[in-house]
């Protein structure tokens, strides 16, 4: 039993921890654990603060992105809403730019027509002005001739213009 190594080794190892009792290792081990049980403790709760505040950030980035993304589709609808206001307001300033022209066109031409008239009235005045004249001055002769000529003339000018 003696000469057993295993037999020292237990001895020692008894003799071991009664030194330690004796100095107090385990007091200072178990002071070592409690700090380090407190550590831990201290980083898991800041952990826990810590995760909870970045929690709180999320959902107000959250929020914030919630509040650009209906921002951002007003914005788009009211857009899309201008866009078609100024569209039907140019389609209507168009619509009225073409009556206003048509109008103006169709003036033009009733006035080109009316002066046509007048210039083809005019002309046929004039021919049968001329026509009288000739007829008048080869049927009737002498003074009174004249004079019924320049009557006949003046109130066939007079009628017809």
């Amino acid at each position: 039993m003696f000469a057993e190594p295993e037999f020292w080794v237990a001895v020692a190892f008894v003799i071991l921890m009664g030194v330690f009792a004796w100095v107090g290792v385990h007091r200072t081990v178990l002071k070592a654990l409690d700090h380090r049980a407190e550590r831990i403790k201290a980083e898991l709760d800041d952990a826990r603060r810590l995760k909870e505040e970045a929690a709180k950030v999320l959902a107000e980035y959250k929020a914030r992105h919630a509040s650009a993304e209906r921002e951002a589709q007003e914005i788009v609808t009211n857009a899309r809403a201008e866009a078609e206001r100024i569209a039907s307001e140019a389609k209507a300033k168009m619509e009225d730019f073409v009556a206003r022209r048509t109008k103006t066109a169709e003036s033009k031409i009733a006035l080109a027509e009316a002066q046509a008239l007048a210039d083809v009235r005019a002309a046929a005045a004039e021919a049968a002005v001329a026509a009288a004249s000739t007829v008048l001055s080869q049927s009737v002769k002498g003074p009174v001739a004249d004079d019924l000529l320049v009557k006949g003339i003046a109130e066939v000018r007079q009628k017809l213009n």
